[in-house]
């Protein structure tokens, strides 16, 4: 060892050998790993498309669009030089500006409406519109000059009484398949509001009303005369019906008297049966005049008297 020691040449191959073994090893190898790491994992971003269940997924190369993606799911696409943009698969909704339109009879209306809306050919729509607020414009467009067209054709109390459907089904008519170049479809043009303007609404209610006293006051009218008809004819009815039931009394009483008179001549159809008719109503006669505890005083010339004389 000392042998060693003392060698110069020893000594300083010693020395290289320890300043070797200290040096730390390189991490160039670490780094360049990792930056290709990240290139890679940026590389994997850039390359996933997420198209979710309510879109479209549009993959555009160079501005120009390569593909659509309609169904929902992970897709890849060339990173850096593809780009992707999105479109809703959903339906949307265009609320219109209120505004002004004049009905067949020149009279001005205020009608607010919305669109309900949806795109069903995405490539044909980034074509001819490119984007939501375009579609909007043009659909408001569209919506308005079918509406505004209806509305002219139609009188004030026409448009006030297709407010049930019949106004919005007659547009939407009207626009027919103008929309589908846009690759959009209308699903409907609903009216939230329809009005007079506020500065001729009053002087159209009285209008109105006097109107409709107007057809009361005939209706009154023409019921008043009905009825009058109607009693008039009632009260004929009834005077014919008494005089007539009157007239059946008068008959049937008269049948009865001959026939009460024709039965008495066959019972005292003999002088003892007459002669005991007439005690008996001589009898009924006298009970009469004696009700009240009465007095009754005849005369000896009277037949009541002869009657009562014949018994004693």
């Amino acid at each position: 060892m000392s042998e060693f020691n003392n060698d110069p040449k020893g000594a300083k191959a010693g020395d290289d050998n320890i300043e070797h073994i200290r040096q730390p090893k390189s991490k160039a190898p670490l780094i360049i790993f990792a930056i290709i790491l990240v290139i890679g994992i940026l590389v994997g971003m850039n390359s996933l498309v997420v198209t979710k269940e309510n879109e479209y997924t549009l993959i555009k190369q160079f501005g120009k669009v390569e593909r659509v993606l309609v169904s929902a799911g992970l897709s890849f696409r060339i990173p850096f030089i593809q780009t992707t943009d999105t479109l809703p698969k959903t339906m949307l909704l265009y609320d219109l500006t209120a505004s002004d339109v004049i009905t067949q009879d020149k009279k001005t209306m205020v009608v607010d409406s919305y669109v309900l809306w949806k795109i069903n050919d995405p490539l044909k729509f980034t074509q001819t519109l490119t984007n939501i607020s375009n579609a909007e414009g043009r659909i408001n467009t569209i919506v308005y000059n079918s509406m505004k067209n209806i509305i002219s054709s139609m009188n004030q109390s026409e448009v006030i009484s297709s407010r049930d459907g019949i106004l919005s089904q007659a547009i939407m008519n009207n626009i027919g398949s103008s929309v589908e170049q846009y690759g959009i479809e209308l699903v409907t043009v609903e009216t939230k509001h329809l009005d007079l303007p506020s500065d001729n609404k009053a002087a159209v209610y009285e209008r109105m009303i006097s109107e409709r006293n107007n057809i009361a006051a005939s209706y009154t009218a023409s019921g008043e005369s009905d009825a009058k008809m109607i009693r008039t004819k009632t009260d004929n009815e009834i005077v014919v019906s008494v005089s007539e039931a009157e007239a059946k009394a008068e008959k049937i009483i008269a049948e009865g008297e001959a026939e009460y008179m024709r039965i008495l001549s066959e019972v005292y159809n003999t002088p003892d049966r007459a002669e005991f008719y007439t005690f008996v109503r001589a009898l009924d006669a006298a009970k009469k005049s004696m009700k009240g505890n009465k007095t009754l005083i005849l005369s000896k010339d009277s037949p009541l008297a002869e009657i009562f004389n014949k018994i004693d």
